[in-house]
């Protein structure tokens, strides 16, 4: 028996307020069926759960999320949907436990009817973008997340079989080995690498699984096959999983596949619960209803009658004065009086060497297939070492050659490294993964950063060694392969420098562009004060000499290669006689001659370890800051919630007064 959801104020003059909603009102059978079968799946150690009175701010004052109330249970798919920005994503956030800390959180979220945190392995999110290895195959992306995730107890054997299984499930079977492809090379379709995607993040078996706008961006037929994958999940998993996405307007045949929709307009509840449609797909029905946009039709005389706010204002206290709501809320008190296990978190994710194992293999194939990040970086800078031997060829032994050679040797400790940034973008994409594997908790940031050294070092060898080859002997530098091989490792040390530097940027400045202004600014800085374009004597010393010229790793670059190359060299005096190369170090470059080349190549090793040791602990800082700055600013939001009978209450207290 249905019934019609709607007001007892007239908004006549809105056609498509009339019949807003056509909601199950209370089917015994339903009932009976929805709530054995969730039962079933709590005794089988599912997952239930619960939001109430859930408000959500940022910096100003601004509510995202205002009083929201709902349930998710084990064996149902809930759709949260709603027009853009009306707090889809941030109420997932919010569930999830994964808000930013720039905002604030008020009301109670409970897992089984008690407060807890979602341990690892319990729960999965899958994010809007996808972010996978490029180059990788299907199965090798599955298989290497697998070697990650899963325990150390299980064989490799057994991870390989999880890893084909989750593949099945989500229908890429025949796609195994087609490669998932990105700009410049073909590979999947949009839908098959959200199927990818999602294969990563049900590796573990989670009972609680949040999608955001998994269908974002596809035709409706694509829409359906992983919305369909998505919801089979459920008819495969004994304990049934809860799924939770955010959605924004899916088909008919999509809209059916949904067991509750939680309905959001301006960060308010329109609707929670069944639902069941009549003429039209009531996805395009909802949108159309509690949609602002719209308003613009008013505006322009297109259409006759009150504005959407005022409609959804109306729907919002016809939602709670109706049965359903209250159906809700008993639901609520059921399941937390029922309650639930405590969650358990899964064995354990792969020991640390297996991951520092498993992410430098599969680094290492991802950057051998990868044109752009080292191969292409090869080639122009052996087209350049081949120019600049050209342009310096029998440097000779005269007067000149001293100038010459330092010329040179500047350009190499200075360009041939800043080149290096050109890789910054494969980077930033290298992050994104790191950032979604992190925050499932799949590896740690340390395992990250080995395996990131560990990778680039045959990559980088082969870059400094080539060109560094021919920009040596073909302009017939310092003669004596020692002298070569202190050349080719300095400039390999510089290069290995430049890419930890980086990694320090794109833990600040993510957006690839300006990582590689930044980047190429703190360079240029440090090519200035390095000590070639202004003698170190002659630096200003309040900020350009100290600290600067100290910190600047082109000093140590350009007094190493200086005195592999003039160490032991004499050349004729203009005013007659001749000059050692120690004495053109001493007096031409003012160099430091207190200690050997190899002091200053120790010093740029160490630099590459504290530059990479510094992005580990940028990475943890901001980790632990985050839940911190949340919580403090959650209770101070809080407390002025608890004001609001107070004649100074804030707007924000003001306004959630109203909405009660």
């Amino acid at each position: 028996m249905a019934a019609s959801f709607h007001s007892s104020e007239p908004v006549r003059s809105r056609p498509e307020t009339q019949a807003v909603f056509e909601v199950e009102r209370h089917n015994p059978i339903q009932a009976s069926n929805t709530g054995g079968l969730s039962n079933r799946f709590m005794e089988g150690g599912g997952v239930s759960l619960t939001w109430d009175d859930l408000w959500v701010t940022v910096s100003g004052g601004r509510s995202i999320l205002r009083g929201l109330t709902g349930y998710a249970r084990p064996g149902e798919l809930l759709a949260i949907m709603g027009p853009s920005g009306c707090g889809k994503s941030t109420l997932l956030d919010t569930l999830a436990g994964r808000l930013g800390p720039n905002t604030r959180q008020a009301g109670d979220i409970l897992i089984n009817g008690r407060k807890q945190a979602l341990a690892y392995g319990t729960s999965a999110y899958v994010t809007q973008d996808d972010a996978l290895i490029t180059t990788l195959t299907v199965g090798e992306a599955v298989y290497y997340s697998a070697q990650l995730q899963l325990p150390d107890t299980m064989t490799r054997s057994e991870k390989k079989e999880r890893a084909e299984m989750t593949i099945r499930e989500m229908g890429l079977q025949d796609a195994r080995n087609t490669r998932i492809g990105g700009w410049g090379a073909k590979g999947l379709s949009g839908g098959q690498k959200r199927r990818v995607s999602i294969c990563i993040e049900i590796l573990t078996k989670p009972k609680l699984l949040f999608l955001d706008e998994p269908t974002s961006g596809f035709d409706s037929a694509a829409s359906y096959y992983v919305m369909s994958r998505i919801a089979s999940l459920n008819q495969k998993d004994e304990t049934g999983r809860t799924i939770i996405a955010s959605i924004h307007q899916p088909s008919f045949e999509v809209f059916q596949l949904f067991t509750n929709l939680y309905l959001l307009s301006a960060g308010k509840t329109v609707y929670f619960g069944p639902v069941s449609a009549s003429n039209e797909n009531p996805s395009d029905h909802f949108l159309k209803t509690i949609n602002k946009d719209f308003d613009k039709d008013i505006e322009l005389g297109y259409a006759n009658g009150i504005p959407t706010e005022e409609v959804i204002d109306i729907l919002v206290k016809s939602y709670k004065s109706y049965d359903v709501y209250q159906m809700v809320q008993h639901e609520i008190a059921q399941i937390c009086k029922q309650g639930g296990e405590a969650l358990e978190k899964n064995k354990r994710q792969s020991k640390f060497f297996t991951q520092c194992h498993v992410l430098t293999r599969r680094s290492f194939v991802n950057m051998s297939r990868d044109l752009g990040y080292y191969w292409m970086r090869l080639c122009i800078y052996v087209a350049l070492s081949v120019v600049l031997g050209t342009v310096f060829s029998h440097i000779g032994m005269d007067d000149g050659s001293i100038q010459a050679r330092g010329s040179l040797i500047m350009f190499v400790a200075s360009f041939l490294t800043f080149m290096a940034i050109g890789g910054f973008p494969s980077f930033v994409e290298e992050m994104k993964i790191f950032e979604r594997d992190r925050l499932n908790g799949h590896y740690g940031v340390t395992a990250f950063v080995i395996a990131n050294t560990l990778y680039a070092l045959p990559f980088l060898a082969m870059v400094a060694l080539i060109p560094g080859a021919i920009t040596y002997f073909l302009p017939g530098l310092h003669k004596g392969y020692q002298h070569f091989l202190f050349f080719v490792t300095l400039l390999f040390a510089c290069m290995l420098l430049v890419e930890s530097l980086m990694m320090i940027v794109a833990s600040l400045v993510p957006n690839f562009l300006m990582g590689i202004i930044v980047g190429a600014g703190v360079q240029g800085l440090m090519i200035l004060v390095g000590g070639f374009f202004r003698l170190p004597t002659d630096l200003p010393k309040p900020v350009l000499k100290y600290p600067l010229y100290h910190i600047a790793f082109h000093k140590y670059a350009y007094q190493g290669l200086f005195k592999n190359e003039f160490e032991g060299m004499t050349f004729p005096n203009v005013q007659g006689g001749t000059i050692s190369g120690e004495e053109i170090l001493k007096h031409t470059w003012h160099l430091e001659m207190g200690y050997s080349k190899w002091v200053d190549l120790a010093i740029l090793f160490g630099m590459v370890v504290f530059y990479r040791l510094l992005f580990s602990v940028i990475i943890k800082t901001t980790e632990k800051a985050k839940p911190v700055v949340t919580k403090f600013r959650s209770a101070a939001h809080k407390e002025r919630v608890q004001t609001m009978v107070n004649p100074s209450a804030t707007p924000l207290d003001e306004e959630k007064r109203q909405c009660q």
